[in-house]
């Protein structure tokens, strides 16, 4: 495949923006709809912006979401604090409703969603928010896209120049990646990785911390 055209999600969250820089640096991204509720702060001739308000009331016929390569879903938001049910319709209910949406304006979409490590794919495990991921993990690879990957990082070292990056993680930028290099991922691998996926496949759905190493090679 030549070089693609992407919808991301979450570009104002750490994750979604730290895979934003590197899709802008990647030569083999031509283009990026970045779909969220507010702006990025970013300009850049590959950056488009589309704002919604509430992901759940995109229309599942919008053409603004028409001829894409792939979506990289990058969108979420923490347990922490949170019943199961107001959780499950943030994690599950949103993005479920948006895979649906961009599938039907690209039938031969591939979609990489960044779920977690520990994502509990029984869907009946004690801990609620990898019960939920697992089952929005479950739910994707039973949908028609052309591919679609579940990427479980763990600890992610932000891009250089990153903005959303919240207090209390700096001070860990450091000391996981040479601590704990086994467990930990950088934004742009996450990013090479994703792009990598869309043009070369991978052998397996499930992307733990080693195969997104070997993806983003």
């Amino acid at each position: 495949m030549d070089t693609i055209k992407i919808i991301l999600t979450g570009a104002t969250g750490m994750v979604g923006e730290g895979v934003l820089m590197e899709c802008l640096e990647n030569p083999n991204v031509s283009e990026i709809l970045s779909v969220s509720r507010k702006p990025s702060g970013k300009t850049h001739p590959k950056l488009k912006e589309y704002l919604i308000s509430d992901f759940l009331s995109i229309d599942i016929h919008d053409e603004n979401l028409k001829g894409f390569d792939a979506c990289f879903f990058c969108a979420g938001i923490s347990s922490v604090g949170m019943n199961e049910e107001d959780y499950t319709r943030i994690t599950y209910d949103t993005t479920i409703h948006f895979a649906n949406a961009v599938l039907n304006q690209n039938p031969e979409m591939v979609f990489n969603y960044v779920s977690g490590a520990g994502t509990d794919r029984t869907e009946s495990g004690k801990v609620m928010w990898a019960r939920v991921k697992g089952r929005t993990e479950n739910a994707l690879k039973k949908m028609d896209f052309k591919a679609a990957y579940n990427f479980r990082p763990g600890f992610m070292k932000p891009v250089e120049g990153q903005l959303n990056v919240k207090w209390f993680f700096k001070p860990f930028i450091w000391f996981f990646p040479v601590l704990l290099p086994s467990k930990s991922l950088t934004l742009h691998e996450v990013g090479r990785a994703m792009v990598n996926a869309v043009q070369k496949g991978y052998p397996t759905s499930t992307l733990e911390i080693r195969d997104i190493k070997n993806l983003a090679i």
